[in-house]
């Protein structure tokens, strides 16, 4: 009796945990909870006064797949710059407020998808919770309750000796999201957001546990891109495959596209965003038959821009190169000047190693051509090391 194989991309696994179950929120067209993909966002790093230079990073983020923008409104010129930048964004904007009230009424005003708002530092914030739940009731849009580590409310910090726990932070938010409910407005995410990966992922267990607000995930000041990818990818992934975070930002000192590259890909790595470009490669060893670093590079570059849901291969030497990589839609496995290229786990013909990445670009299109392949906003090329 024979077992036919399935080869080629698999259908996506079950998740590790399904979603916790969370009220449901639109910001803008995006929703937000458990009935909705995970969202990726990031934050313009540009003066919101600069209208068309907060717009033209908006558009570069939206490119690169970013789902909502947050922008900041610390002066009054940036309230004034609002409602051209909500009105003209492709995406929705979420005003972020500190320090001054006004400026919450303001963004309300100006149109803006939702308001996210820091009570440790808003000026008597909470003897102005009915006016804005009343403002943002009327406007039908969310705000995002975002306790930080680093601005806590005075009073919980005296509470807790000085230190930001998880106990804090959770207090906080609560307490905060209490007083709009009291006022009849339930349109509320929260945020506990903290450095350390470890207290972060802690805060937003015991947040999950005792609330139905969706949770916006964050590590806040997480670092440079290197670092600050290592924290994220752990704190979220701890959480996300636990079925907590309904929408994320990855905070990096760097690029704000580079936020959305790295949100995309911890989303795609847990099946919680369709897979898009992915490049497999081996890590080398004393088999290899071929710079191994030197081709993954190559190809690399050759599918820079692909975003197609292709998978592709890059082995160097042919002991396990289609087997390892039998998942792939198409790879090669090089030894001795050649390149056996194969397609979903098939030998289909031998090339000479000048020939490997020209070879995979033909096959490439072709199999998009042939499985008629869609590409996938925001898609990016991603490279994996097999062990």
């Amino acid at each position: 009796m024979s077992t036919t194989i399935g080869l080629g991309i698999p259908e996506p696994p079950r998740t590790l945990s399904p979603r916790r179950k969370t009220r449901q929120l639109m910001v803008g067209s995006v929703g937000v909870g458990s009935d909705y993909q995970v969202s990726v966002q990031s934050m313009t790093n540009t003066k919101t006064h600069d209208i068309n230079g907060t717009l033209q990073q908006i558009a570069q983020l939206t490119a690169a797949g970013c789902d909502i923008v947050r922008v900041a409104c610390p002066k009054p010129i940036d309230a004034e710059a609002l409602p051209a930048i909500a009105k003209k964004s492709p995406i929705p904007v979420i005003a972020d407020i500190h320090f001054q009230p006004k400026y919450i009424f303001a963004a309300i005003d100006a149109g803006c998808a939702a308001v996210r708002v820091n009570p440790g530092n808003i000026k008597e914030f909470d003897g102005r919770v009915k006016e804005v739940a009343q403002a943002a009731g009327d406007a039908g849009i969310p705000i995002r309750i975002g306790v930080n580590g680093g601005s806590l409310d005075k009073r919980l910090l005296a509470k807790y000796d000085g230190k930001a726990t998880p106990e804090a932070l959770v207090e906080s938010a609560l307490w905060e999201a209490g007083l709009f409910e009291e006022h009849g407005y339930g349109d509320i995410a929260i945020s506990v957001k903290h450095s350390d990966p470890v207290l972060m992922v802690e805060a937003y267990r015991q947040l999950a546990e005792q609330c139905d607000y969706p949770l916006h995930l964050g590590v806040t000041e997480a670092g440079p891109k290197f670092a600050g990818t290592i924290k994220s990818s752990v704190a979220f992934g701890s959480l996300l495959s636990q079925g907590i975070g309904d929408t994320i930002r990855v905070s990096l000192s760097a690029d704000p596209v580079e936020e959305i590259k790295v949100g995309d890909q911890i989303l795609q790595a847990l099946n919680l965003r369709q897979r898009g470009f992915e490049i497999v490669s081996c890590p080398s060893c004393g088999r290899a038959q071929v710079d191994v670093y030197t081709l993954a590079d190559e190809v690399t570059a050759a599918f820079e821009g692909m975003d197609y849901p292709l998978r592709v291969a890059v082995m160097g030497c042919v002991v396990n190169g289609p087997g390892e990589a039998r998942d792939a839609d198409l790879g090669v496995a090089s030894g001795n000047g050649k390149g056996q290229i194969f397609v979903k786990g098939q030998v289909i013909k031998t090339v000479p190693e000048s020939k490997i990445v020209e070879t995979l670009i033909e096959e490439s299109e072709r199999i998009i051509e042939e499985e008629g392949l869609e590409p996938i906003r925001g898609a990016k090329a991603e490279v994996k090391v097999t062990s």
